[in-house]
C-alpha cells in the first residue's frame, strides 16, 4: 500500500497506479531491444542459466519487438531505453546503427547507443553522439573489462563533455566477476567526476557503497532495475537501514526507474509493487517513476 491507493500486482493495474500519482506515465531507462538474432542468443544464455546468470531465469515476454513495443504502450510506458551491449570487439558501432534506428521508427524509445575497449571506439561513439545518442549502455561483467581500460579514455571524456547518461552495470549481480564492483567504479569516477552515469540494479549487493558514491559525485544516478521484487531479493535484499538514505536520493532526483524488460522471470507490475511497498512516501513515487527521468532526458 502507498499512500491511501494500492499498489499494482498485476500488469493490468499498473495504469491505474501511475494515473492515481497523477504521472503523465511511466519512464523506465532499463529495458533492452536487440537485434533479432542476438536477442535469441541473450535468452537462450538466460534459458541455459549461463555462468554469468547463475540460477534458472525464466524470460517472461518472450515477444517480438512491435509486440513489445506495444505492450509497454498498454502499461503507459512513455519512455523507454534500447540498451544493448557488445561481448567482444568489433559489435558494438553494428549495434548502435540497429539501436538508433529502431528509437527512430519507435515512439518512446530513447535514442541508445554502446562501445567496448577497442581502438575505434572514440570515432563511433562521437558518430553516434551526432546522430542523436541521449543515453548509453556498458556491461562490464559482460564485456569483461575494466571501466578504466585506457581505450575508453577518450570515451569517457567526450561523454562527461556532452553530458549525455551512461547506463553501467558495475555492480557483482548476478555474478562477480573481476571487473565488477564499487572499486572498478570509484577508480572510473576519480577520473571522469563529471561523468552522467545510472548505476544499474542500485549497485547490487554493494548498495551501500554504490549509494555513497551517488551521493559523493552530482552526475551519479542509480536504477532501480529487479530490486525489492520477490526474485531478486533471494539473492540480494536492500538493506532496510538504507531506505532514508534511498528516499533522499530519489527526492534529489538521482534515483530512477529501472525493470529489465523483457528480459524479466515476474510481471512487470512487481518492480512498481516493490517499490510501493518501501513506504517512502507518493512524491519519492513520482520522482522515481517519472519525474527524475524526465529531468534527466528533458521529457516533455
Amino acid at each position: 500500500m502507498t499512500g491511501a491507493f494500492p499498489a499494482p500486482v498485476e500488469d493490468e493495474a499498473v495504469p491505474a497506479f501511475w494515473q492515481r500519482l497523477g504521472l503523465p506515465g511511466l519512464a523506465d531507462v532499463h529495458t533492452h531491444f536487440l537485434p533479432p538474432r542476438l536477442l535469441a542468443k541473450v535468452w537462450a544464455y538466460f534459458d541455459a542459466a549461463g555462468p554469468l546468470v547463475g540460477t534458472e531465469w525464466p524470460i517472461r515476454y518472450r515477444w517480438d519487438d512491435d509486440t513489445r513495443v506495444a505492450y509497454l504502450g498498454r502499461l503507459g510506458v512513455r519512455a523507454f531505453t534500447a540498451l544493448a551491449y557488445p561481448h567482444r570487439p568489433g559489435m558494438a558501432e553494428s549495434l548502435n546503427r540497429w539501436t538508433l534506428d529502431f528509437a527512430a521508427r519507435t515512439p518512446g524509445c530513447l535514442p541508445s547507443a554502446t562501445f567496448f575497449p577497442e581502438p575505434d571506439a572514440a570515432r563511433y561513439v562521437a558518430d553516434a553522439l551526432t546522430a542523436g545518442a541521449r543515453v548509453f549502455k556498458v556491461h562490464v561483467q559482460v564485456g569483461g573489462f575494466r571501466p578504466t581500460d585506457p581505450a575508453l579514455d577518450a570515451v569517457w571524456g567526450l561523454l562527461a563533455d556532452a553530458g549525455v547518461p551512461v547506463v553501467v552495470h558495475a555492480g557483482h549481480a548476478p555474478v562477480g566477476t573481476a571487473h565488477t564492483g564499487p572499486e572498478p567504479f570509484a577508480a572510473l569516477l576519480a577520473r571522469y567526476p563529471r561523468l552522467a552515469t545510472v548505476v544499474a540494479h542500485l549497485g547490487a549487493p554493494d548498495y551501500v557503497a554504490f549509494l555513497d558514491l551517488a551521493d559523493r559525485y552530482a552526475e551519479v544516478r542509480l536504477d532501480t532495475t529487479m530490486a525489492f521484487t520477490s526474485f531478486f531479493d533471494r539473492f540480494v535484499p536492500f538493506p532496510p537501514t538504507q531506505r532514508p538514505r534511498l528516499r533522499e536520493l530519489g527526492l534529489a532526483g538521482k534515483v530512477l526507474l529501472g525493470s529489465d524488460f523483457p528480459n524479466i522471470p515476474y510481471p512487470y507490475a512487481e518492480q512498481l509493487d516493490g517499490l510501493a511497498r518501501l513506504d517512502l512516501g507518493d512524491d519519492w513515487l513520482r520522482a522515481v517513476c517519472w519525474g527524475n527521468a524526465a529531468a534527466l532526458f528533458d521529457l516533455a
